[in-house]
């Protein structure tokens, strides 16, 4: 087993443990490798200090636990980030890539209106702007299922 410092494009500092360092390179190639905090994929590995023995006649201690849980916020914004996230996802449907087809339908009447969080490229996004469709970024991306 390996343990890594690692970083997402959010500047969100965790650490996680892998297989190997193999298993590591082959996880985030695979994109399965994701934020503790916000669940963005785009992850890579931090700054680590290595690990010294004091002297051979030491017993083989544990591993280290992180200085935080992998669970808990390490700041107010990042706490904030979590309760949006919660929310969002309790009070709304997840559509996923059809998200700009939903929005439309419900924008023209098609569809009976509700709460809908999704995904959708940049130029879809745009698009709806231009025609008046109500919509916004979330500072958040879906979490993954791994398993």
């Amino acid at each position: 087993m390996i343990q890594y410092s690692l970083k997402c494009s959010n500047d969100h500092r965790f650490d996680s443990w892998f297989q190997s360092a193999s298993a590591f390179d082959k996880l985030q190639s695979a994109g399965m490798v994701s934020c503790a905090v916000c669940g963005v994929s785009e992850v890579e590995k931090d700054l680590m200090a290595p690990r010294v023995s004091a002297g051979k006649t030491e017993a083989p201690s544990a591993p280290a636990k992180p200085d935080t849980p992998l669970s808990g916020p390490a700041s107010p914004a990042e706490q904030a980030l979590r309760e949006l996230r919660e929310a969002v996802e309790k009070n709304s449907d997840y559509v996923g890539r059809d998200f700009a087809r939903e929005a439309r339908a419900m924008h023209s009447g098609d569809a009976p209106k509700r709460s809908i969080w999704g995904e959708a490229r940049g130029e879809e996004a745009r698009k709806l702007l231009e025609d008046g469709v109500p919509v916004a970024p979330l500072p958040f991306r879906p979490t993954r299922k791994n398993n």
